[in-house]
């Protein structure tokens, strides 16, 4: 901490924080959104008493406007010191990229969305491999925030810390319809059900097929995929004799987005690992049916307004699905669940962050 003469000198500037958001390199993924949405909150929440400047590709040189400063990402700032006249915070976005070298007396807080790979079938080697590299970051840090209250207890608990501490801040949810007159490339002409996000593994979508069993709905699933992974959930489509009624979309944009999340019958999310998942989210801040796995940190984030898959055979599958669709056909309960979408707001998310900067200064 500054003595307190600092502390007095810190008081008649301007703080500054640098947000880190390198991973806007890769688009259509949580992290880019993470990095967009937060970075926009952050600088508005600044307002006229303190600084967000941004570290970036320099393809995204203007991402926040033409009156933000930018920090152009490079290769070599692993080795040498980014040149900064004055900043007091620096906040990495992501565990995982190339540690930037900042100037000495610049405080670090680092964000942890998860640690998925412990959940994935991932070698004892690869798992350790990436452990010893979270925690080289954590090493370098000053504070951790971590999304949930489980993404937190992994850290604490696979981690160590080293007496830093670790703030949960709930990542926030931005939903802007699509104009009226929108609609997507693909436009399905029966009802349908949702799902979204990078198309892995670990996201499980291979399990839904079975839904369409007994109804001519359609599946829609939107992100961009895995070719190996695709193949499974087309095959899987095959088994249930459904595959003509599951298309996969790839990546989509933010319109064709909103328009399939208004649109859906319920938004499905079966995934295996999540630090907090904003899909499920933005499907609820349009009082959607959300039918989400037990696993990690979904539970948390979908609370008693969402509904459970206990495990992935099909015959139960279908069985919770159509009491969940039941139930919120009956109750009505489209506005409980928008409401519950409406606790996580970037603009909260980012009023946390400054509180979080001004305590490890001690402004």
């Amino acid at each position: 901490m500054y003595q307190k003469q600092s502390i007095n000198a810190f008081k008649l500037r301007i703080m500054k924080v640098i947000f880190d958001c390198e991973r806007l390199k890769y688009p259509y993924t949580g992290l880019y959104e993470y990095c967009v949405q937060l970075g926009m909150a952050l600088k508005a929440a600044a307002g006229t008493t303190n600084e967000t400047a941004f570290y970036v590709p320099s393809k995204y040189k203007n991402a926040f406007g033409n009156d933000s400063t930018y920090y152009i990402h490079s290769s070599v700032h692993k080795f040498l010191p980014l040149k900064i006249k004055q900043a007091d915070i620096w906040h990495s976005s992501n565990a995982q990229p190339p540690f930037v070298e900042c100037p000495r007396g610049m405080k670090r807080i680092l964000t942890i969305h998860d640690l998925n790979f412990l959940y994935e079938k991932s070698s004892l080697r690869k798992i350790n491999k990436y452990l010893k590299a979270f925690q080289n970051s954590v090493a370098r840090a000053d504070a951790i925030i971590a999304p949930s209250e489980y993404a937190k207890n992994d850290i604490v608990r696979h981690l160590n810390p080293e007496g830093k501490p670790v703030f949960v801040v709930y990542n926030g949810c931005n939903v802007v319809e699509s104009p009226p007159c929108h609609a997507p490339l693909y436009r399905p002409d029966v009802p349908f059900l949702f799902a979204m996000g990078t198309v892995l593994p670990k996201k499980n979508f291979h399990v839904l097929p079975c839904l369409l069993a007994g109804n001519d709905w359609e599946l829609i699933i939107a992100g961009k995929g895995n070719d190996n992974y695709i193949r499974k959930i087309e095959e899987e489509a095959k088994k249930h004799n459904v595959a003509h009624r599951v298309i996969l979309t790839g990546a989509i944009n933010n319109e064709d987005k909103h328009w399939y999340l208004k649109n859906c019958l319920a938004f499905l999310f079966p995934s295996l690992a999540e630090g907090f998942g904003i899909p499920p989210v933005e499907a609820m801040r349009f009082g959607k049916p959300v039918f989400l796995s037990r696993k990690t940190s979904l539970p948390e984030v979908g609370g008693k307004h969402a509904y459970y898959f206990d495990d992935f055979d099909p015959h139960n599958m279908r069985d919770a699905f159509n009491k969940g669709m039941n139930h919120y056909e009956k109750n009505h309960t489209a506005p409980l669940i928008a409401e519950h979408a409406r606790r996580f707001d970037w603009n909260k998310t980012a009023h946390t962050c400054w509180e979080i900067y001004k305590l490890l200064l001690g402004a």
